[in-house]
């Protein structure tokens, strides 16, 4: 899947507790998509492919430093720890939606050469549970876009309802604009 629909999935599991700050919610849906930091590594492969040594650091690291167990904890503490009120469940929300990065990535991720990723859970401690799927989909099939599409879908008509979006996380200003301009245009009194 990609890094918009982990984050809109992480979004939906930031939005399962009705009462819940902005911090907290920015983490647990950031939680979702922490896992691709191991593919910044794709950066440094593409500015060293012509060296007679190119740093292949997504080639061998993406899907192995971020996507296990131990990475998983780091982020829940991590969230955890930055979180100001309801920690726990802040935490445990953000393991929650870094796992459905993990079952994201095991379903539908298949590159276009017909590799598929598996997900070396127990990574860098051992390699005896890697998750794959001989089903998995390539990451530009239908079913990520239908995914995507409803998670688009029910953030709209979370922040129709709530009175926030993701935009919160980068601009409270520009998130209550966007509200505003959600509910102009369908009023909430024709909800009822």
């Amino acid at each position: 899947m990609s890094p918009v629909t982990h984050f809109l999935v992480g979004w939906m599991v930031a939005n399962v507790p009705s009462r819940i700050g902005r911090r907290e919610r920015a983490a647990i849906a950031l939680a979702g998509v922490a896992p691709d930091l191991d593919g910044l590594g794709a950066i440094s492969e593409f500015l060293t492919k012509h060296r007679a040594q190119p740093l292949l650091w997504f080639t061998e690291y993406h899907h192995v430093l971020g996507h296990n167990l131990a990475f998983a904890l780091i982020v829940a503490a991590i969230c955890y720890a930055v979180a100001r009120q309801r920690r726990w469940l802040t935490a445990l929300l953000a393991f929650a939606s870094f796992h459905l990065h993990l079952l994201g990535d095991v379903v539908g991720a298949r590159g276009p050469d017909g590799y598929q990723w598996p997900v070396p859970y127990l990574a860098p401690f051992s390699e005896r549970w890697t998750w794959t799927w001989n089903g998995q989909w390539a990451l530009n099939a239908w079913p990520n876009f239908v995914i995507t599409g409803v998670c688009l879908l029910l953030t709209l008509y979370l922040a129709w309802r709530r009175g926030y979006s993701p935009i919160e996380i980068v601009s409270p200003r520009a998130d209550r604009a966007f509200v505003a301009a959600l509910r102009a245009r369908f009023p909430l009194a024709a909800a009822g």
